[in-house]
């Protein structure tokens, strides 16, 4: 079963998460966000699963730089524009382990999926 873990390389919660994969030994793929984008057939995978308010960084940098207009009204297919031409606002990591997805970096949580 293929691990993937979501991110840009340059955040520290995604930093923390794959250096918790190297220590336990685990294989994962990194898809980054900067290089490779995302497609909205995964976000709106993600927003059916977690709403798109789960899946927008509003404690960032690029979220306090959007323009008032982009954050009023905001709805699910507005959300998704927003983190496909600005993926620095999708929260990060979300890691995909089957069908299981975490949004963050909880190392509990993450003990508790990766068991070996």
């Amino acid at each position: 079963m293929t691990t993937r873990v979501y991110g840009i390389p340059n955040c520290d919660t995604v930093k923390k998460t794959r250096r918790w994969f190297d220590d336990n030994g685990l294989e994962y793929e990194f898809h980054d966000y900067k290089k490779l984008g995302i497609s909205v057939d995964t976000l709106e995978k993600w927003c059916e699963e977690f709403g798109f308010e789960a899946l927008i960084n509003k404690r960032g940098t690029t979220w306090r730089r959007l323009d008032e207009t982009d954050k009023e009204s905001l709805n699910q297919k507005k959300a998704i524009a927003l983190m496909q031409a600005n993926t620095s606002l999708i929260k990060r990591p979300i890691t995909e382990h089957g069908s299981t997805r975490l949004i963050g970096f909880d190392e509990t949580q993450y003990a508790e999926v990766f068991e070996h």
